[in-house]
């Protein structure tokens, strides 16, 4: 039987999704644990296989606009596909799935704070003068090591195809364009998801009534996202990965509702205020730069 309460709030997820590459995992399972009472390991091992099919939707519309590194792709799925599936037997032998989210929020969290002092400090990384998507050296063995890393955790607890992944190539390659970060990274998690969707269709608790209604909802949401993403502007897709990951965190971390609100809606107005504050710097340094041409 469709759940239509779980079809409108999987539609809500997969926008942010299609919108940053990042959130499934870290927001549709806590979503339905906790406003739809699912038991965990359902609740893991149907968002995983609901995601093997909303993931590539996403996926498609990047792959189209020439934002994947597809040699990025190569060695992240080079270590994520087997690890993701392994990561099924993990879980079940050794129930570690709190202690992997809890890990994963403490990361989140840095991840925030790296992200707002380097937009406090100025940089620049991923804007306007950025290479593109194909222009990228890529460090294989670092990138391998994301991949096995990220695959093992989605296959224990169905996050971090998006919000672990991201971060890591955040870090290896700031160069990279947010709107690139975030094709990169959906096409990369097609078959992590796929491989960790098999392993818990096979020894997981797959409902499929839970299933559909997600997909209901999430496909249509994710493509939507997708669409955005792919010719929004830098800043404002950063500024959003920002949130998610705050948003992602503090859930892992099992902190309040209510908390979470407040923390997300103040993150939302100061990067609304930072955002403006940067386009009046940039328009004054723009007046300033004609006055002085003319003066000369």
């Amino acid at each position: 039987m469709i759940d239509y309460a779980l079809v409108a709030g999987s539609f809500l997820v997969a926008v942010v999704v299609g919108l940053t590459g990042m959130g499934g995992g870290a927001l549709m399972t806590p979503m339905m644990m906790l406003f739809f009472n699912v038991p965990p390991l359902a609740a893991v091992s149907s968002d995983l296989v609901a995601s093997a099919v909303m993931k590539p939707v996403g996926g498609a519309v990047h792959l189209r606009q020439g934002t994947v590194n597809l040699r990025l792709v190569g060695w992240l799925c080079a270590g994520s596909v087997p690890a993701a599936f392994c990561g099924v037997f993990v879980a079940r032998a050794f129930a570690v799935t709190d202690g992997v989210k809890y890990a994963l929020g403490v990361a989140l969290l840095l991840a925030v704070a790296g992200m707002a002092a380097r937009s406090l400090l100025g940089s620049r990384a991923g804007e306007g003068g950025a290479p593109g998507a194909h222009e990228i050296v890529v460090r294989p063995i670092p990138t391998l090591l994301v991949g096995t890393v990220g695959g093992l955790v989605v296959g224990v607890s169905s996050v971090g195809s998006g919000s672990l992944i991201i971060v890591a190539l955040l870090a290896l390659y700031p160069a990279l364009k947010a709107n690139q970060l975030v094709g990169t990274d959906l096409v990369q998690a097609v078959p992590l998801v796929a491989a960790a969707a098999l392993g818990h269709l096979m020894f997981g608790d797959f409902r499929m009534e839970l299933t559909l209604s997600l997909l209901i909802g999430s496909i249509p949401g994710v493509y939507l996202g997708a669409r955005i993403s792919s010719r929004a502007p830098g800043g404002l897709i950063r500024a959003l990965l920002a949130i998610v990951l705050l948003a992602s965190a503090l859930k892992l971390l099992g902190v309040d509702d209510q908390v979470t609100l407040v923390a997300v809606g103040a993150a939302a107005l100061a990067a609304a205020a930072g955002r403006q504050w940067r386009v009046r710097g940039a328009a004054r340094a723009s007046r300033e730069s004609t006055d002085l041409a003319r003066a000369r």
